[in-house]
């Protein structure tokens, strides 16, 4: 296997901090890479969902897909028990095995007779599995294998990072979504405080008695209160709509 070949491979797997990222492009071409690299015959590969639920996400051929989802509907397969052990799991021979018959009889009607399993992980965090199909019987040297897991730490390392990104990225707009609510509220607390001559915090109950009784966000009433579409009173008519 030529080195630079291998190189090229780990660093377009490690290239996940793009703008553009494309997570299902980036997973189907794992699976290409690892056909290519590893010399099996498919590969697959299962992640888990926000609720920890494992799908199938990538296949390097159709067949592969429909066995992998077999492997989801019935519960059972090298996939499944490497997701939940976080260990690999190897069989060369299907046709002779003793494990998931339904998986085992389904994977010889679509032609592969061995099977690898390999977790995704990052230190205890396991996020998926990555499947090895062949056609052929036999067992993967330990040199192939050691790639394989590797494709799948880096893999699971950019996938890991690109969701701690959004996380990221979602905490900063909620927090910068928190601060201009912040902003706008004050700023209607100075309109109402001078329009009504009460002081700010006597206008700060008013608009939450406002938005209360007229079922709104703070940041919104404040806002309407702003462009004049809106008009709040003290006292009893406080809660009378503008």
């Amino acid at each position: 296997m030529a080195e630079t070949q291998l190189a090229a491979v780990f660093v377009e797997m490690a290239d996940t901090l793009v703008d553009d990222f494309d997570v299902i492009e980036f997973l189907h071409v794992l699976t290409e890479r690892c056909v290519e690299l590893l010399g099996v015959s498919a590969a697959g590969l299962l992640l888990t969902d926000e609720r920890d639920t494992l799908q199938v996400v990538a296949a390097s051929s159709e067949r592969t897909r429909l066995l992998e989802l077999f492997q989801l509907q019935t519960d059972q397969g090298p996939c499944v028990d490497c997701f939940r052990t976080g260990q690999p799991v190897s069989v060369t021979d299907l046709p002779t095995a003793d494990r998931w018959p339904r998986f085992t009889a389904a994977a010889a009607e679509v032609g592969f007779a061995a099977v690898h399993a390999l977790p995704m992980r990052l230190r205890t965090e396991v996020i998926g599995a990555l499947n090895l199909f062949d056609v052929r019987p036999g067992a993967l040297d330990e040199g192939r294998l050691r790639i394989g897991q590797a494709l799948a730490d880096v893999a699971a390392i950019g996938l890991l990072q690109q969701r701690a990104i959004l996380r990221r990225d979602i905490l900063t707009e909620q927090l910068q979504t928190a601060l201009d609510s912040r902003v706008l509220i004050e700023q209607a607390k100075g309109v109402l405080a001078e329009r009504l001559q009460v002081d700010v915090g006597q206008a700060f109950a008013i608009l939450r008695d406002g938005a209360r009784s007229r079922n709104r966000r703070l940041a919104e009433l404040s806002q309407a209160v702003l462009d004049g579409t809106e008009q709040l009173f003290p006292g009893p008519v406080a809660n009378r709509p503008g």
